[in-house]
């Protein structure tokens, strides 16, 4: 084992590395006594990754971190957003022109939905292709299909919210799917709607 003057970093044979800061940086300690940072970043630099992982296995992740950011920029739409018929068009066009980066935040929220969407059909492709739905994850695959539902259906309700005509026919067209259901088609429609 190699390790630096002050012990700043040790260098395995392996040819890993262990953080080891605690001379040095008091910041590093105060943190430490709290979170035990060490200890989290040396169980994750000790777990095993399989041969066959690739850079497929990060789209459930990227699918999750579109999630966040959905959320995030969700929330900060809320502040202006009035989910009225007559004001919810003119709320849209404020957080669009007047609100501070409030085109940013709108754009990242609308082009991030599409993303998720996207990254969620991708994940569900590679864990069908991959056999990751067999025993034991069962349950695991069930909760995505159910995720991917509300995906969908937040999908769709996110584009009637600015009461715009590409609002009113995609709702339109999603609610009248089920209508071609016998006898609960119509009872179903009206729900949706």
């Amino acid at each position: 084992m190699d390790s630096t003057e002050n012990g700043v970093c040790h260098l395995y044979q392996d040819g890993f590395t262990s953080l080891d800061i605690h001379s040095n940086i008091w910041i590093y300690d105060w943190f430490e006594e709290r979170l035990e940072i060490q200890a989290i970043a040396d169980d994750i630099t000790s777990k095993y990754v399989p041969p066959h992982v690739n850079i497929f296995y990060c789209l459930g992740g990227i699918t999750l971190t579109c999630f966040l950011v959905q959320v995030a920029t969700g929330f900060a739409m809320t502040f202006y957003y009035r989910p009225t018929v007559t004001e919810a068009f003119a709320s849209v066009q404020y957080i669009m022109t007047e609100a501070n980066f409030g085109w940013l935040i709108r754009s990242v929220h609308r082009w991030l939905a599409s993303m998720m969407v996207l990254m969620m059909i991708l994940h569900v492709f590679r864990v069908y292709l991959t056999g990751g739905f067999k025993k034991p994850r069962e349950l695991t695959w069930v909760t995505g299909v159910v995720l991917g539902v509300l995906t969908a259906s937040f999908g769709v309700t996110g584009y009637s919210l600015p009461w715009d005509q590409i609002g009113y026919w995609a709702v339109k067209i999603v609610t009248g799917v089920p209508d071609a259901i016998p006898v609960i088609g119509s009872p179903l429609v009206e729900l949706l709607r």
